[in-house]
């Protein structure tokens, strides 16, 4: 495993820490490493990405140690990638192709699969060098007459392309069934709260915790890859939709952000995100930029999303003699937040501090109105029942009933126009 520090390089991770997760990230797949170095990196170079000597000392390595594969934490260009297995003898596989090996691997459902594999190809497209040089003059036609035919790598170029088309009109069909779910389930007063993390933060672990569900969750990087939701009651006996995501992690790649947009739209449609925080890594502040980062990507922010940050693990951190986390002290949120609550996963710790805080970001979202409702307009009234949380029937009179509601926004403009006349703001 090569760790390439560059010098210049801006960067929010300690190099220890990007060692320490590089290696995870091997160990996810079951990868026995034989040796892990960080590699000083002057300068870039075009051919190799690392030095001409330090290319020499790692072939020597890998035929000495008899090494089958090389693991480069950087995003290696085609050429570097070919020059290093080259040089090398072993095969070479950049942080881009680990991650995607490693949700290869982790894909469970349908969907899942179909996104991995189009982000794969996606990234192998990339790749295809002129390795099949004995086909390149192929023609078309009779003798010299004809244009040259098509050479091996543009038809598997071609073929990749054809793939590629199909898994984009298989995944938007999803999006659609996904859409239409989400339809009837916005029939239903549930706010949606999203976890977001780091990989390893524990946001399965916190799921669990929370809802009672038996999602998978393992001391693993990218233990869960596919999207569960399970209902909450929250202490004053509002229910939500918990919904537990992907985790994310540095560099992650591009394509695999844009193939997981499906799934992710769990959270560009929350009411809440709970972005949980491994509150004893280290290196939590660097991890929590990241989180934002990928966030941003999908046009989501504390701006236009109230944002909690959920500080775990904190059975992990040392104590004083009056039972105080020190540390914590130390400790800020990340970009904005309404909140910031410590908890453990593992105990129980905070959990009901958190629920707390959960139902005062909804409640600052949503608003509080008296409607008149005609004994006429039944449907008024089932309307109310199934979209708004009703907080107060008031004794009917002769003209109708007046209901005390609390109304989420995504549900106030039909409310609004469907009792339009007959609002009473508070």
């Amino acid at each position: 495993m090569i760790v390439p520090d560059v010098r210049g390089a801006s960067v929010y991770h300690s190099i220890e820490a990007r060692k320490a997760e590089f290696e995870g990230l091997a160990g996810a797949i079951r990868l026995d490493i034989v040796f892990s170095e960080v590699v000083r990196v002057r300068e870039v170079r075009p051919a190799t990405f690392i030095g001409g000597g330090q290319v020499e000392a790692f072939a020597r390595r890998v035929a000495e140690e008899g090494i089958e594969l090389i693991l480069v934490d950087a995003a290696l260009t085609p050429i570097q990638q070919r020059n290093l297995e080259r040089e090398t003898g072993a095969k070479v596989l950049d942080r881009t192709a680990l991650i995607l090996e490693i949700f290869g691997e982790r894909a469970a459902t349908r969907e899942g699969v179909l996104q991995v594999e189009l982000a794969h190809l996606n990234y192998q497209k990339s790749r295809l060098v002129r390795s099949w040089t004995h086909l390149e003059r192929q023609r078309g036609g009779f003798g010299f007459l004809g244009g040259p035919g098509e050479t091996q790598i543009e038809s598997d170029r071609r073929l990749l392309q054809e793939r590629i088309a199909i898994l984009e009109e298989r995944i938007e069909k999803v999006r659609r069934t996904r859409q239409l779910q989400r339809r009837n389930r916005d029939e239903v007063p549930y706010p949606i709260v999203a976890l977001v993390g780091y990989t390893n933060a524990g946001k399965s672990s916190l799921f669990n915790a929370l809802t009672g569900a038996g999602v998978f969750a393992e001391n693993l990087l990218f233990a869960t890859l596919d999207t569960t939701v399970r209902k909450l009651e929250l202490p004053h006996g509002r229910q939500v939709i918990v919904s537990d995501t992907v985790g994310f992690v540095a560099d992650l790649p591009h394509d695999l952000v844009a193939a997981f947009r499906a799934t992710l739209e769990e959270v560009t449609q929350a009411d809440v995100i709970l972005h949980v925080r491994d509150i004893a890594n280290p290196d939590h502040q660097a991890q929590a930029r990241d989180v934002l980062a990928v966030l941003a990507e999908l046009g989501v922010s504390a701006e236009t999303v109230p944002m909690i940050e959920v500080w775990n693990k904190v059975d992990l951190l040392l104590r004083d003699e009056n039972g105080d986390i020190p540390a914590l002290a130390n400790t800020a949120p990340v970009g904005r937040v309404v909140a910031s609550i410590p908890v453990s996963a593992k105990t129980g710790e905070g959990l009901d501090e958190l629920k707390a805080a959960i139902e005062a970001a909804l409640s600052a979202g949503s608003r509080t109105y008296r409607v008149h409702v005609p004994h006429a307009a039944g449907g008024d009234v089932g309307w109310l029942y199934g979209h708004a949380e009703i907080i107060e029937r008031l004794e009917p009179t002769e003209k109708g009933s007046d209901f005390v509601v609390r109304v989420e926004p995504r549900h106030l403009r039909e409310f609004q126009e469907r009792f339009n006349g007959r609002i009473e703001g508070e």
